[in-house]
């Protein structure tokens, strides 16, 4: 099984369901929680309020859409005084700590600054957030998922990318002399070794490190400083590489984990998932991270296959999962320059707005911007289309986006 970033993540992406069949008919477990107002999604929030809840919001932002007050009013009211964020704190007026107290975490405290800086506003609620994780760096210079615990590549990279999001230098984070970056470094995998070029999830205790996929998507964007929403960029004009050196650069790792992860999707166009007792069967989340990371690496042609492979596949898994799930689509859709609202003919942006509080009036000038390359883009296919149909007979050019594929 591919660890995902913990159990908050798990729940949010629905990686959990990977004990069950991936497309389980019925609806979902009665939440034992009473839903907030407010909030996204409409299942139990214990393990997953805040990352569900970030994630949509940062979503609708990369969108140009404004979300609901009362949406970042919720998340808002879920930080704890000492700067951090849990899972979720079902009663915002009981303190946080000690004997019943919601507890704050890595996971769901690096998610929520980097949707909260991206909306904007909110300098005090990001730099007391920002501030309690540099309070939770182990002295490797990683964290795991609370404090305390063993670094793991994914924590460790989501921290880099709020720290990044929030103007910090995480290279220059170095209270034990050991950068986050370093810690980093410690976990990628030598290009001569089984699984070269991946991140390990952990330190292995016994043996060597093992090849984690989802490690490796995480830790390509933590090696290049970048958070979940990575934009466009050009696409390179050779396929990744692993390359051996001493001490890998960032630049390196990200380039090796890229060449690791272009590999794992090049067959199939997805990666694999399972959980004791489960057969192996196909990890949609880990396949739009990888998408992501790949993309931010600027390897786009590799992310084709597996990005093709989502839009036809994995419509019906946000549907039966979490707010989350539509958003690492919609994050994959942005990384590769894609239209979100024309996912395999599934309009996400309207799916996520529909799990939660309705957003307010979009920014006018992105989502003209949007629409006018879009239509732009439309009529030079459409005019290339009739010139060819004119001059050379062949029938009609269907034209327009490349139809690709999903579980």
């Amino acid at each position: 099984m591919n660890v995902r970033r913990s159990a908050a993540a798990l729940a949010a992406i629905g990686v959990l369901a990977a004990a069950a069949p991936a497309m389980a008919a019925g609806p979902s477990p009665s939440p034992k929680t009473a839903i907030p107002s407010g909030l996204f999604g409409k299942t139990d929030p214990t393990y997953d309020g805040v990352w569900r809840q970030s994630f949509a919001l940062l979503a609708q932002h990369t969108l140009g859409e404004r979300p609901a007050s009362s949406a970042v009013d919720w998340l808002v009211g879920q930080q704890c005084d000492e700067g951090g964020f849990p899972a979720f704190r079902a009663d915002p007026a009981k303190p946080c700590l000690g004997k019943g107290g919601a507890q704050p975490d890595i996971d769901s405290t690096a998610v929520a600054v980097q949707a909260l800086h991206a909306l904007g506003g909110h300098d005090s609620e990001v730099h007391k957030a920002v501030t309690w994780l540099k309070t939770t760096q182990n002295k490797d210079g990683g964290w795991g998922y609370a404090p305390g615990q063993p670094t793991d590549a994914n924590h460790t990279a989501d921290v880099i990318g709020a720290l990044t999001a929030a103007g910090e230098n995480a290279e220059g984070l170095r209270p034990e002399g050991k950068s986050p970056l370093d810690a980093l470094a410690t976990l990628s995998i030598p290009c001569s070794a089984d699984g070269g070029g991946a991140f390990a999830y952990q330190a292995a205790k016994k043996g060597k490190p093992a090849a984690n996929a989802d490690a490796s998507a995480a830790g390509v964007l933590g090696a290049l400083g970048k958070g979940f929403v990575v934009e466009p960029g050009k696409t390179r004009d050779k396929a990744p590489a692993c390359a051996a050196s001493g001490k890998p650069t960032p630049a390196q790792m990200a380039d090796n984990a890229a060449a690791y992860l272009a590999g794992a999707v090049a067959g199939t166009g997805h990666l694999m998932s399972s959980l004791a007792g489960a057969k192996d069967q196909p990890d949609y989340g880990n396949t739009a991270d990888a998408v992501v990371a790949l993309a931010a690496a600027g390897s786009t042609q590799q992310a084709k296959k597996p990005y093709a492979w989502l839009e036809k596949n994995a419509v019906k898994w946000a549907q039966q999962t979490s707010p989350a799930a539509y958003a690492e689509l919609i994050f994959a859709a942005h990384a590769m320059g894609e239209d979100p609202r024309d996912f395999g003919g599934t309009d996400l942006v309207r799916a996520l707005d529909a799990t939660g509080p309705a957003p307010q009036a979009a920014k006018a000038g992105h989502t003209e911007a949007k629409q006018s390359k879009h239509e732009s883009g439309t009529k030079v296919w459409w005019i290339v289309g009739v010139g060819l149909v004119a001059g050379i007979g062949i029938g009609f050019l269907l034209s327009g986006r490349r139809k690709r594929q999903q579980p």
